[in-house]
């Protein structure tokens, strides 16, 4: 099969690679689109220490079964899948508390930590059980079923935060992520939601997909909140950036008792405000990839409430791969969500 290889950190070169073998209980998936998360570029340059090379990434993608395991039972060639991209035991203590996303021994799809190395979806053919398939509903298309696993993480991050009719919410970073929280959390019932973010056109996209206001990154943000709050400050907040400044405005933004969720992942350590949380009891919490949200979001969009094209950038041949990575890497404006066809 043809793959799109990290070989070594910034070298991407699309190769002839051995086809997957599958186990008892996995089935071979012809893949017909594979999103770039921003995790992928990041472990292009081995910034995230989670990609050692060599690696086939990729764990957005979606495709069509091609060879099922002697075990599999309910799928069969030509069934239209998409997948998780967290590979999980069924026996594990964490999975039947209904938490596999956080289970022992877990693996990311295109994920290589010091632990496991699992190839990805930047290629032609990939291997995944059965139990972590989902059917693409008819009318749902690869390449936005490649895009369910990204707003399964925003979605995910919402069920997390509980939110109440009517809260106020701010969403730090209005990437991808960031602009899926903002749907869910309108679909949630959400009032007043606020959009943070350095770019005025992505503000101006999660104004169109359900915020009230797109406000561009500054020191006075959480002065600006507390005004639009009688003084209080958010019910909620999501960071979905992972720096220690867009961290701490989220904790600056909302008011005493309120629900912090932390989405964005890149910095492996930052700086907070302890007595702050300590004393206003604040609720700060982790959200950690996918807990069976996939199917709600296939639903969603498939009756179209959950807007998924709006946030793709461009679909190309996994051929070019390597272009539209260097493109993402350099930060091109305009560019959100690239999909690859191999």
């Amino acid at each position: 099969m043809k793959a799109l290889v990290l070989e070594e950190y910034n070298k991407l070169v699309y190769k002839e690679m051995p086809d997957p073998h599958i186990e008892s209980d996995e089935v071979l998936v012809r893949v017909r689109a594979c999103g770039i998360c921003g995790s992928d570029v990041h472990g292009m340059d081995g910034s995230s220490g989670r990609r050692k090379p060599p690696l086939i990434m990729g764990h957005e993608a979606s495709g069509e079964i091609v060879e099922t395991g002697s075990e599999v039972q309910g799928w069969q060639a030509g069934d239209r899948v998409t997948f998780d991209s967290t590979i999980y035991r069924l026996d594990d203590w964490y999975t039947r508390k209904g938490m596999y996303n956080l289970s022992d021994g877990r693996m990311v799809l295109g994920v290589s930590p010091e632990e496991y190395k699992r190839h990805g979806a930047f290629a032609e053919l990939v291997a995944v059980p059965q139990h972590i398939l989902y059917r693409i509903p008819d009318g749902v298309t690869y390449t936005q079923a490649a895009m369910v696993e990204p707003a399964a993480v925003a979605l995910h991050s919402v069920e997390l935060a509980a939110v109440s009719l009517n809260d106020t919410a701010v969403v730090m970073g209005a990437g991808m992520i960031g602009l899926f929280i903002v749907q869910a959390l309108r679909l949630a019932g959400c009032g007043t939601l606020i959009a943070i973010d350095t770019d005025q056109d992505r503000l101006d996209l999660a104004v169109k997909l359900g915020a009230d206001a797109g406000w561009i990154a500054s020191q006075d943000i959480p002065d600006r909140i507390k005004t639009t709050t009688s003084g209080r400050g958010a019910d909620l907040a999501f960071e979905a950036v992972g720096i220690e400044q867009t961290v701490n405005t989220a904790i600056e933004s909302v008011r005493r008792g309120a629900t912090v969720t932390l989405v964005g992942n890149l910095q492996p350590e930052v700086k907070m405000p302890l007595q702050k949380i300590v004393t206003q009891q604040l609720k700060l919490q982790g959200s950690c990839a996918i807990a069976g949200e996939y199917p709600a979001v296939l639903d969603m969009i498939q009756r179209g409430k959950l807007n998924v094209d709006a946030i793709l950038s461009a679909e190309a041949p996994l051929a070019d791969g390597a272009e539209w990575f260097q493109r993402l890497y350099n930060k091109e404006k305009g560019l959100l969500k690239v999909v690859l066809i191999p």
